[in-house]
């Protein structure tokens, strides 16, 4: 996708734009616009304005963002935490522990990210962090221009070369399957030491299956005897809080046995798990980037290391002037995807044993690539054989026939891993 039809020309030194005029305009402060913000901070002569929502209903609360890296990136200084180990429980109670090194899984939580980026913002020459609502944003003379109301009620007008949107979309694209990941957590604080620093449970399915679906534990210890607990689901519909909260409460104290303990925070999110295609580009110099431009990972939710990637891209293809923003997922992956999707949609295979089996049989270090589109046919294909090789067979023939239909869009929380 090119990045834009116009050159870019940074601003004269010395110099500065008027303050309803910049290069690059990024709406939202989630992890995608705050991602892009960052990469493009460093930018000698690009002056970027960040749009957030003012404080109110429209802020999100914090939330956390996990992904695995191999160590020693730029996002080192907002790591809060990270685990070398990682392990996953089937529902016949047997555990797979793996060492995927040299990746780690890592957390950044959003209050941390966000205080990072506004002070790049505030330190560098050109960047500048807005407080608005975003009204509405649609191409003009030589970029595009977005109308947006301040939190006295005045509106404004900013004009760019380049806007990137990372606001969720009014409705998901049509779609053949549509499922949700939703979850609810609580960072816990038990009364004796109950959890290994080290390792972090990436999917515990000892807990009760729903009739459609899959559902699991997730554990990251942030200290002996501190955790964030997660239960979560993936299925056509979300709970209501009572269901969450008893959910947790049977997983915390009947199957990880944590005794007495203390519930100091708890959050909540939806992630739409679905094979639409998300269009990358809504006018000549407006763009879609993060959930909203098809970063989220179809059959796992995951989206913060894609919206790095893609912010890369971004920031690599703005200093050029002329380079192209790929997909945030290729094509082979996304297929994928939507096989599995489907799979478990219809039940054909059971979710667990599913996802347990791939840990248990493939490499971690190429399990890790595969989930992050990173693994070349011939490992594809490999672990294509570690699956349900009839059932996914019979799926993916019949996906082509399916038609695309229109799914609501749950709008209560938004992805963190």
């Amino acid at each position: 996708m090119e990045v834009s039809g116009h050159e870019h020309r940074p601003a004269a030194p010395g110099t500065r734009p008027p303050a309803d005029t910049s290069d690059v305009v990024v709406l939202g402060g989630g992890a995608a616009g705050l991602s892009l913000a960052h990469r493009l901070t460093g930018t000698d002569g690009l002056t970027v304005t960040v749009v957030e929502p003012p404080d109110g209903p429209l802020r999100p609360a914090e939330r956390t963002w996990c992904y695995w890296d191999r160590g020693g990136g730029d996002l080192d200084d907002v790591v809060c935490a990270s685990w070398p180990v990682l392990r996953v429980h089937g529902a016949d109670g047997r555990d797979v522990t793996v060492d995927p090194a040299p990746f780690t899984y890592r957390m950044v939580r959003s209050t941390a990210f966000e205080q990072h980026v506004h002070g790049l913002l505030d330190r560098s020459p050109g960047g500048r962090l807005l407080r608005a609502t975003a009204d509405s944003v649609h191409d003009g003379p030589g970029g595009a221009v977005v109308r947006c109301t301040l939190p006295t009620g005045r509106p404004l007008h900013l004009r760019a070369r380049h806007v990137f949107d990372s606001r969720p979309p009014r409705a998901l694209p049509p779609a053949r399957t549509r499922l949700l990941q939703h979850f609810r957590g609580w960072f816990v604080r038990t009364d004796t030491e109950r959890f290994d620093p080290r390792v972090a449970d990436l999917m515990d399915f000892r807990v009760p299956q729903p009739a459609h679906g899959l559902a699991f534990g997730y554990v990251l210890p942030l200290a002996p005897d501190r955790a964030l607990v997660e239960y979560t689901e993936f299925s056509r519909a979300a709970l209501t809080a009572d269901a969450y909260e008893a959910a947790l409460g049977h997983y915390c104290r009947d199957v990880l046995g944590l005794g007495a303990f203390t519930v100091e925070r708890t959050e909540q999110g939806v992630i739409p798990m679905t094979d639409a295609r998300f269009p990358r580009r809504t006018g000549k110099a407006v763009f879609r980037i993060g959930t909203a431009g098809g970063a989220t990972r179809p059959a796992t939710g995951y989206t913060f290391a894609a919206v790095q990637r893609q912010s890369r891209a971004v920031a690599a293809a703005l200093r050029d002037g002329h380079g192209t923003v790929p997909a945030p997922h290729g094509w082979r992956a996304l297929a994928m995807d939507a096989v599995l999707l489907r799979a478990l949609d219809t039940g054909r295979i059971d979710g667990p044993d599913f996802f347990t089996g791939l840990f248990r049989h493939v490499p971690p270090q190429r399990l890790l690539r595969f989930l992050d589109g990173a693994t070349s046919p011939l490992e594809e294909w490999g672990i294509g054989l570690r699956t349900p090789v009839l059932p996914m067979l019979r799926t993916a023939l019949e996906l082509p026939f399916l038609p695309r239909r229109t799914h609501p869009l749950s709008r209560n929380g938004e992805n963190h891993r």
